[in-house]
């Protein structure tokens, strides 16, 4: 197989009919120049160079070799310039993944600074619950998913690095009319003879359900599996609601969100997740700066 650097030289020599023109050219010494062109015609078996009095001329081998050999550096220099852009985040993809409260605010956040700072990598998000993320991810379907932490156990298998972007507190929604309102912090026994308004008819499969302490029983009379209809119901009074923190852009003006006391309090743990083991892209290098960057707060301040 034929060097390419051994190319280079034949072609800038063959470009201008002189070795010695051709080694000022390449910072090459003379004799180098005529070294690597030897070597060249070792390796192909024919001479491609006349040597003249006067400078050197191409011999019909030499002749056919030619485009060829500018053809193949022509395809170095344009692969070597698209790792460049890839690099530079000048071109490429990049493809987020994240679960329905990360996509209030936290994750578009952070895909709005990205975009500023790097315009021309193009950009997809994917909304879905973290074992599917997890799944997209592993399959090469995202390159980078925003998960949180699961009663049921350990994040990915294994299979994936963690990114800790923030913990999360759960919030206690309520109507401005709700007679906790004006509290900063509540007991969950104080909400014993409330109803709960949760977003799966079997709240045992929640998040929600699974953050509460063992021996609480919610008394649930409404389902609402959106955000809006679910604080709707919570604004006219018909119950309460935790809430996930990130859930939260801005307080509605008919809701109250008080925090619950550090011994019923329950904490997500939110990560972005990449696949372990493989090379991470520039692209998502870069993301995670971003994403910790608009991570920075929501844990402390439930309003965002």
């Amino acid at each position: 197989m034929v060097e390419t650097q051994l190319l280079q030289v034949f072609r800038t020599v063959a470009r201008s009919g002189s070795i010695t023109a051709a080694a000022r050219q390449l910072r090459f010494t003379q004799s180098a120049v005529s070294r690597q062109i030897a070597a060249l015609e070792t390796d192909l078996g024919v001479r491609v160079f006349d040597r003249l009095p006067r400078g050197v001329a191409l011999t019909e081998q030499g002749r056919v070799l030619l485009p060829h050999a500018e053809a193949i550096l022509d395809r170095l220099a344009t692969a070597q310039q698209s790792l460049d852009d890839l690099h530079r985040l000048d071109a490429g993809r990049l493809r987020v993944g994240a679960f329905p409260t990360a996509v209030a605010a936290l994750v578009p956040r952070a895909l709005a600074s990205f975009r500023s700072a790097y315009p021309h990598v193009a950009l997809s998000l994917i909304e879905g619950l973290t074992p599917g993320l997890l799944d997209r991810l592993t399959a090469g379907a995202a390159d980078v998913v925003v998960v949180s932490s699961s009663p049921a156990g350990p994040i990915g298998g294994g299979h994936v690095d963690l990114h800790h972007l923030l913990d999360e507190r759960l919030l206690v929604a309520v109507s401005r009319g709700h007679r906790l309102a004006r509290r900063r912090v509540v007991r969950l026994a104080e909400l014993a003879e409330d109803a709960f308004v949760v977003g799966s008819a079997n709240a045992e499969d929640t998040l929600l359900r699974a953050s509460l302490p063992s021996g609480f029983q919610p008394r649930i009379d409404i389902v609402a599996a959106e955000w809006t209809g679910k604080l709707g119901c919570v604004a006219a009074g018909l119950g309460v609601a935790l809430v996930p923190a990130l859930a939260m852009r801005g307080t509605p003006a008919d809701i109250a969100l008080l925090r619950l006391h550090a011994d019923d309090e329950s904490v997500r743990r939110v990560f972005a997740a990449t696949v372990a083991g493989r090379a991470v892209p520039p692209a998502v290098t870069r993301f995670l700066t971003h994403l910790r960057e608009a991570a920075h707060g929501f844990g402390d301040d439930p309003r965002g």
